[in-house]
C-alpha cells in the first residue's frame, strides 16, 4: 500500500540539521560532516527497500560528492547536531524578491485583483473541483490533479480495504516548474506516514534564485499538516495526513488554472475537468440502500465488512459531531464511514471543509448540497433565468387572449 523506502525522512532530517550549512566556516565543517555521515547511515538503513528509487540514488552521489569537496571521513561521529540558523540576508529569509516573484504585483499590476479558485481532494475519494463541481470517484492508481504551464500534481490511490473498490489518496507529487528569476524546479513528495516538510532534495524554498523565498514550506504541525505557498503563483497548498491517508487542497488563480499551451488536446486533469463519468459514485442515488442494509454497498461486488461497522443512523449522529451542516461534506463523511468504518475520514472531510472556508474566495460558496454527476460540458449545472421565463409565459397568454 506504501512505499518502504524512507528516503524523504533522511532527506528531510539532514535538511533539519544543516540549515545554513552552506554558509558555514571552515571551523564549523566537522559538524558538516557529522550531519553528512548521519545522512549517510540513514540511506544505507533503507538501501534494500529503496533500490529502484531514484531520489535515494541521487542522495547516495549527493553525499559522495559533499564527502570529498567538504574533505569529510567516512568514519566518526553520527549524532545530528544543530547548525546555527541562516543569518539575516541569506537566500532562505530575503524578503527582496524581485517584483515577477510575486503574482498580485506583477501579473495585474494594471487590471482588476485576480479571481482565485479551490480545489481539494479528501476520503473516499471526494473531489470538489475549480469549478465547484463535488464529485465522488473510485480513480484507483496515480492520476493528474493538476497540471499546467507552473506546476504538476499527481495522486496516487489504493484500496482501503482489500477487495475494495473503496480507495483513498496514498501518495501526492507535485512539481514545481523552473520560473524566470523567481525559483528553480522543485519537486514534493508525501506519501503515508511521511508528510515531510521539506522539497525532496531537503530544501525549504525555491533554490538559489534571487526570488527563491516566493516558494516556501511551512509546517503546521509535525507529520500531520504542510503549507506550501508559491507567491509568484499566487497558490497557497494545503497537504495533511489524516489518519492513514493524505488530502489536498490549493487555492489558485483563474489565469494560473488556465496557462496551459492547448488547453483543447490536454489531457485529464482531476480539478479541472472532473473524473471521467466511469469513475464516478453517485454516493446520494445509493443512499436509500446504506440506510437500509446499515452499510454501504456499491454497484458490483459487494465491499467487506468493514472493521467498525457503522449504521446510517450511527454515521449520521458521527458526522454531526464534526460537520452540524448536512451538506455534501457532511454527505461523504457518513458514505465514507459505513463504507470504510474508520473514523478519520470524519476527521478528513471536516478538515477538507476548515480548508475551503480557507482558501476559497466566495464565502457565499463554502457550503455545496447538490450533487454535480452528469453534468453539461465544462463542469456547470445548467440553469435558466425564471424571471426571464415568467415574463415569456406572460406575453404568451397576453397574445392567447388578443386571439380570443
Amino acid at each position: 500500500v506504501t512505499s518502504p523506502c524512507k528516503i524523504l525522512k533522511c532527506n528531510s532530517e539532514f535538511w533539519a540539521a544543516t540549515s545554513g550549512s552552506h554558509h558555514l566556516g571552515t571551523e564549523e565543517v566537522p559538524e558538516f560532516c557529522t550531519a553528512l555521515r548521519a545522512y549517510a547511515h540513514c540511506t544505507r538503513r533503507t538501501a534494500r527497500t529503496c533500490r529502484g528509487d531514484l531520489a535515494y540514488h541521487s542522495a547516495v552521489h549527493g553525499i559522495d560528492d559533499l564527502m570529498v569537496q567538504h574533505n569529510c571521513s567516512k568514519d566518526g561521529p553520527t549524532s545530528q547536531p544543530r547548525l546555527r540558523t541562516l543569518p539575516p540576508g541569506d537566500s532562505q529569509e530575503r524578503s527582496d524578491s524581485p517584483e515577477i516573484c510575486h503574482y498580485e504585483k506583477s501579473f495585474h499590476k494594471h487590471s482588476a485583483a485576480p479571481n482565485y479558485t479551490h480545489c481539494g481532494l479528501f476520503g473516499d475519494p471526494h473531489l470538489r473541483t475549480f469549478t465547484d463541481t463535488f464529485q465522488t470517484c473510485k480513480v484507483q492508481g496515480a492520476w493528474p490533479l493538476i497540471d499546467n504551464n507552473y506546476l504538476n500534481v499527481q495522486v496516487t490511490n489504493t484500496p482501503v480495504l482489500p477487495g475494495s473498490t473503496a480507495t483513498a489518496t496514498s501518495k501526492l507529487t507535485i512539481i514545481f516548474k523552473s520560473f524566470q528569476e523567481c525559483v528553480d524546479q522543485k519537486v514534493y513528495q508525501a506519501e503515508m506516514d511521511e508528510l515531510p516538510a521539506a522539497f525532496a532534495d531537503g530544501s525549504k524554498n525555491g533554490g538559489d534564485k534571487h526570488g527563491a523565498n516566493s516558494l516556501k514550506i511551512t509546517e503546521k504541525v509535525s507529520g500531520q499538516h504542510i503549507e506550501i505557498q508559491a507567491k509568484y503563483i499566487g497558490t497557497t497548498i494545503v497537504v495533511r495526513q489524516v489518519g492513514r491517508y493524505l488530502t489536498f487542497a490549493v487555492r489558485m488563480p483563474e489565469e494560473v488554472v488556465n496557462a496551459v499551451e492547448d488547453r483543447d488536446s490536454q489531457g485529464l486533469y482531476l480539478c479541472l475537468r472532473g473524473c471521467p463519468l466511469n469513475q464516478q459514485i453517485d454516493f446520494q442515488t445509493i443512499r436509500s440502500a446504506q440506510s437500509t442494509e446499515g452499510r454501504a454497498r456499491r454497484k458490483g461486488p459487494s465491499l467487506p465488512v468493514p472493521p467498525e461497522a457503522f449504521t446510517y443512523e450511527t454515521a449520521m449522529a458521527k458526522c454531526r459531531e464534526k460537520l452540524p451542516v448536512e451538506d455534501l461534506y457532511f454527505q461523504s463523511c457518513v458514505f465514507d464511514l459505513l463504507t470504510t468504518g474508520d473514523v478519520n475520514f470524519m476527521l478528513a472531510a471536516y478538515y477538507a471543509f476548515e480548508d475551503v472556508k480557507m482558501l476559497h474566495s466566495n464565502k457565499d460558496k463554502l457550503h455545496l448540497y447538490e450533487r454535480t454527476r452528469d453534468l453539461a460540458p465544462g463542469n456547470t449545472a445548467p440553469s435558466g433565468n425564471p424571471h426571464a421565463l415568467w415574463a415569456v409565459l406572460l406575453c404568451l397568454s397576453q397574445c392567447w387572449l388578443c386571439l380570443l
